[in-house]
């Protein structure tokens, strides 16, 4: 063991002694610290890990934006989770509170031999030590595999600048643009994952693009592969490049050739219009704001907009905020204008002054026996005339519906029903915990319904993008998205856009790739959905309106974005105990260059562009404690029996049930017909004596699109799966990682194995891993953006036969009658 290895271990051991005496004496402390206990790390608490890991002089920690590799840095600090067990005798039998520890990543680039290294630091309030994470098996995570930083993507465009120098002629002649002296006809790249597929290596390939509002649609025709393993930056070269269809050893080659006259060379139509009758190349999109990502000092901040909730202002914890300066009232024609207060009978204002509204000659007056009637504000629903005579139907004040440019919009109830203390969140008989994880995203924590706990934990622990095609970068293309931090990499949420105006938005701090705590403005969002009418005849020629028997429902919402695409993520709490947990998959298209063997993959969306077809895949865990940590995992499965009575033959379903005792016949490849009735039963019987039970639906399937023995890569066995269960165990709380994306040959851990051993599921701790997803086949219609409508995939968590009682509705009928 290093000197700096047994000084670390040296103080663990010592100082994790201490604070353990320490929690145990002063109970107040732990008692104080209760709801804190899974908490995102606060700016204050991250600047004390960051200091502390800075002050430590064996580490010879440099800033991460020292502009070199050679050198070790921070690059990740976030929230390590407690274990489980830990965290459930604390919370439900008093037990001693789980220390509050900090994950930190470091980059050793400046040692002889470079590797990525994880450390626990804590307690986060005043650090006091520091030990290395050990990975299961030993296994020491690989150079190679690290996410890529800010300094390495400006070393890599520096380095495509001076590799691509031979070839400013060909790009200026062939797209108008280049990399050199561009004045604003400057080239771009995105690179794709993987970084190589092979061990140890750091290879990348990179796609030439023109700089512009849509560039993802720019595709110039150039991709260049691109050795960047080594920390001296004087070591990366070049080692193919690839232009319409064919392979060049460098960019001297394809500079030569093209002089010569040999390269089939495609020159692309200016994007902008010439003229002003003419249309640009491509519909594209304004930008609507600039989201920049400020450093801040304070801890998350939420934006209540309703007074009825204040929201604690501490020194670490969240404050209250004003609305955001960058939205002011807009400005019309007539000047700036105050909202007055709805008014039960506002009159139009007019050139002519206040005019009095007649009646629309569409609908005249009908003039029956009893004289004539005023007319009702909707023409398909009559209001019936009783003895009293015709009555005058006022607009009711309460609900005002204002029509605005921007179209219909989501009204959120004018006093929400949700209550939120810090991540917690109380919603009628909901009660859960949320996290924004740096690495994974959006996670729920100790989500309880009617006092019950139904999960312990519920968020994605994988994403995939898996593109075909025919070019060099487009064979290779498969992006593992968690490789990219889903949690760090969310923007601002934009009222009345992304989330309803009355929605209550939330910050976010996170230390990802940076030298101290970066606070996202607005990362989420949470707000309640309208109720939804039932309606009940009472065989009267009536019916009766029950307007709260079916809703309403709280959604908590985030969004990832990563190069083109983005990510919204929603788990969504209806009253009657069901949840949902949705993935929506949209952004601009991701296009490559056009070639006439690329149609197998692509479809063709302009002259010399290819919509490239892809699959989107999310792998969701769901760590199910339904009224206990032991339960039982059954299907329902329908069948179809030939019934014969004495006057004819019948063909009835019948429900069989199948009860899983082993991890290996609780997994469901994607050849399998997956039973509708997926239930997690505790042991305990209701008064109708059936089991306490939560089904799991998984309405939206993903189609095979790794079948078993393609390659032989570790990463990507968990998408041949459709549903696995398995036994809680703590070696399996993750298998997706930062380093998925950029090492697929050195994957820290393999979800497969987490079937192999094949362990008992009968009355244990279970945990449903749920592959959901959708495949994109790129059309004209959808250029720039693919539509959010209709690209979501997602998963079910119901109450089946969970309760002791049948469902008591307090809604009471409202008085709405209708003639029918």
């Amino acid at each position: 063991m290093s000197l700096v290895g047994r000084t670390l271990v040296l103080g663990w051991m010592t100082t994790i002694l201490v604070v353990h005496m320490s929690v145990a004496k002063h109970s107040r402390w732990a008692l104080r610290t209760k709801p804190q206990m899974l908490w995102d790390l606060s700016g204050e608490e991250l600047e004390a890990v960051h200091n502390f890991v800075m002050s430590s002089k064996e580490l010879e920690l440099q800033p991460s934006t020292l502009l070199t590799l050679a050198k070790n840095s921070v690059f990740l600090i976030e929230m390590l989770m407690p274990k489980k067990y830990e965290v459930l005798a604390f919370l439900d039998k008093g037990a001693m509170l789980p220390l509050r520890e900090a994950r930190v990543l470091i980059y050793f680039g400046a040692q002889e031999y470079p590797n990525v290294t994880e450390y626990a630091v804590g307690p986060v309030e005043q650090p006091m030590y520091m030990r290395k994470l050990n990975r299961k098996g030993g296994q020491q995570l690989s150079w190679a595999s690290r996410p890529m930083s800010k300094v390495e993507s400006a070393l890599l465009l520096h380095t495509l600048k001076t590799a691509t120098k031979p070839l400013q002629e060909f790009f200026f002649d062939t797209t108008g643009f280049t990399l050199q002296d561009c004045n604003g006809g400057c080239l771009t790249f995105t690179n794709v994952g993987p970084r190589a597929m092979t061990f140890g290596k750091r290879h990348s390939w990179f796609l030439l693009q023109r700089i512009m509002n849509d560039y993802f649609l720019q595709p110039t025709g150039l991709e260049i592969l691109l050795d960047h393993g080594s920390t001296d930056v004087q070591d990366w070269i070049v080692e193919q490049v690839w232009y319409n269809g064919k392979f060049y050893n460098s960019p001297e080659e394809l500079a030569q050739k093209y002089a010569d006259g040999e390269v089939d060379i495609v020159v692309l139509e200016d994007p902008l219009p010439k003229t002003t009758e003419q249309f640009p190349q491509f519909p594209t999109y304004k930008p609507y704001a600039e989201f920049l990502m400020p450093i801040s000092k304070g801890g998350p901040r939420v934006i209540q907009l309703y007074p009825e909730f204040p929201m604690p202002i501490s020194k670490g914890g969240p404050q209250k905020a004003q609305p955001d300066p960058k939205f002011p009232i807009p400005i019309s024609k007539g000047g700036p204008q105050v909202a007055q207060p709805y008014r039960e009978f506002p009159m139009p204002i007019s050139k002519g002054g206040p005019q009095v509204v007649q009646p629309d000659p569409k609908f005249p007056i009908p003039i029956s026996k009893g004289g004539p009637r005023v007319p009702q504000p909707h023409a398909k629903f009559p209001m019936p005339i009783s003895k009293g005579g015709p009555r005058v139907v006022q607009p009711k004040a309460k609900f005002p519906m204002p029509i605005s440019k921007g179209g219909p919009q989501i009204a959120q109830p004018h006093v929400p029903h949700y209550r939120l203390k810090h991540n917690t969140v109380l919603y009628g008989d909901w009660n859960f915990f949320f996290k924004l994880h740096s690495s994974y995203g959006l996670q729920l924590f100790n989500v309880h319904f009617r006092g019950e706990r139904i999960a312990y934990e519920v968020g994605v622990q994988e994403v995939m993008a898996l593109y075909r095609g025919h070019t060099a970068a487009g064979r290779k293309t498969k992006y593992m998205d968690v490789g990219w931090g889903l949690g760090g990499i969310t923007h601002q949420l934009t009222p009345g856009i992304d989330c309803p105006h009355e929605a209550t938005f939330l910050d976010a701090i996170h230390y990802y790739d940076s030298d101290g705590p970066v606070l996202s403005r607005r990362a989420l969002c949470i707000f309640e959905m309208p109720l939804r009418q039932y309606f009940n005849s009472n065989f009267r020629s009536s019916f009766s309106s029950y307007a709260k028997l079916s809703g309403p429902m709280l959604v908590l919402r985030t969004a990832s974005t990563i190069h083109n695409h983005d990510y919204i993520w929603d788990f969504i709490f209806h009253s009657n105990g069901m949840m949902e947990g949705k993935m929506y998959a949209t952004g601009y298209v991701h296009a490559t260059f056009y070639s006439s063997e690329g149609l197998l993959y692509h479809s063709r969306l302009h002259t010399h562009l290819l919509g490239n077809v892809h699959s989107h895949l999310a792998h969701y865990r769901i760590d199910l404690d339904v009224a206990g940590t032991k339960n039982r995992f059954q299907t329902l499965k329908m069948r179809l029996e030939n019934i014969m009575d004495p006057w004819s033959q019948q063909v009835k379903p019948i429900l069989d049930k199948t009860q899983y005792s082993w991890e290996r016949q609780a997994a469901f490849h994607f050849r399998q017909t997956l039973p509708k009735y997926l239930l997690f039963s505790n042991t305990g019987k209701s008064v109708s004596g059936l089991s306490h039970s939560y089904r799991l639906h998984v309405p939206s399937m993903a189609e095979q699109v790794l079948p078993p023995g393609w390659q032989t890569s570790p990463a990507f066995t968990w998408p041949r799966y459709q549903l696995a269960v398995t036994k809680y165990q703590e070696s399996e709380r993750f298998h997706g990682s930062l380093y998925n994306q950029n090492h697929h040959w050195a994957y820290p851990m393999v979800f497969e194995n987490f079937i192999h051993n094949n362990e008992n599921i009968e009355d244990e701790d279970l945990v449903a891993w749920v592959t959901v997803g959708l495949s994109h086949n790129h059309h004209s219609e959808i250029v720039p953006s693919v539509a959010t409508p209709g690209n979501s995939a997602g998963f079910l968590l119901q109450p089946f036969d969970f309760y002791n009682s049948f469902r008591r509705y307090t809604a009471s009928p409202t008085h709405a009658q209708c003639v029918c």
